[in-house]
């Protein structure tokens, strides 16, 4: 699958130290899972969470969801024996806590070798070295850390996320630049199904390729979200046919609702057949 369309719609945070959420993820519809050794492990579960998870991946039945595993930062006690340890297990992606640098990515590289590395974008330094960060020949991904990053710029929660907005457009703009994945960060009222809706729906308008989820009950409104409606699978198809018949015409333009199609629409257009041919082909595997 070609890995511009991969579908990245839900990525949820599963505690490396937990057997039965480890259990329970193999059965979510979810894209993404990370297996979280950081946050959602206390300081005297850290060696054990690390076995779990390792025993966990290589019992396998993940089946075609992209397994990534988020370490403890280098800095910290616990960081190099996770980031040793993901390096023999059966995992796609490691996840690197507040990346400030691309001399952090380079650290981990260091001993993960050639796994793909995806960064957590969590810390003012961060933001302003996005690019950096981003164009490291091992960098795969970013993942917005919303609540770290409140926490540093010392900002307000908003429904509209004003506060946000210059960190979250200069990730993505990193991002972009470089081909990597880029998944939005979580929404804290997992109870709250409309906020989230609105949360999911903002972020997919800006770019994002998905959401990070912290409970199960969030998967359906991220994946739908994220996903293209039928409205767009629709409009794709006739952009494509119309434009196709007007080229075998020798003519350079088509219209679509009274609008111009060119061929920067028709590119977008397949790639949205594309992604809800990859879903198709996730939901059917």
């Amino acid at each position: 699958m070609d890995p511009r369309q991969r579908p990245y719609r839900s990525v949820l945070y599963i505690p490396g130290s937990r057997d039965r959420a480890l259990e329970k993820a193999r059965t979510l519809p979810v894209d993404a899972i990370i297996f979280d050794l950081e946050d959602a492990v206390a300081a005297d579960e850290k060696d054990n969470a690390r076995e779990t998870l390792r025993a966990a991946l290589a019992a396998g039945g993940y089946g075609s969801r992209v397994k990534i595993v988020r370490i403890n930062g280098l800095d910290t006690e616990w960081g190099r024996a996770d980031a040793e340890a993901v390096r023999e297990m059966d995992a796609d992606v490691v996840l690197l806590p507040k990346v400030n640098s691309a001399a952090d990515v380079d650290a981990l590289a260091a001993i993960t070798g050639d796994l793909p590395i995806w960064a957590m974008m969590e810390t003012p330094r961060g933001m302003l070295n996005a690019a950096e960060i981003a164009a490291h020949p091992l960098m795969a991904g970013f993942v917005m850390g919303t609540n770290d990053l409140a926490k540093e710029l010392q900002t307000r929660f908003r429904p509209d996320r004003l506060p946000m907005m210059t960190s979250l457009g200069l990730c993505l703009l990193a991002a972009k630049a470089e081909g990597l994945i880029i998944i939005d960060g979580v929404y804290n009222a997992f109870k709250d199904v409309e906020g989230l809706a609105c949360e999911c729906a903002q972020g997919r308008d800006m770019g994002f390729d998905g959401k990070t989820l912290i409970h199960p009950a969030q998967v359906e409104v991220a994946n739908t979200a994220f996903a293209p409606s039928d409205d767009e699978i629709d409009l794709a198809r006739r952009q494509i046919s119309a434009f196709e018949e007007t080229e075998a015409l020798g003519q350079g333009v088509a219209v679509v609702d009274g609008k111009i199609v060119e061929n920067l629409h028709v590119v977008t257009a397949r790639e949205i057949l594309a992604k809800a041919e990859a879903i198709l082909a996730l939901q059917a595997g």
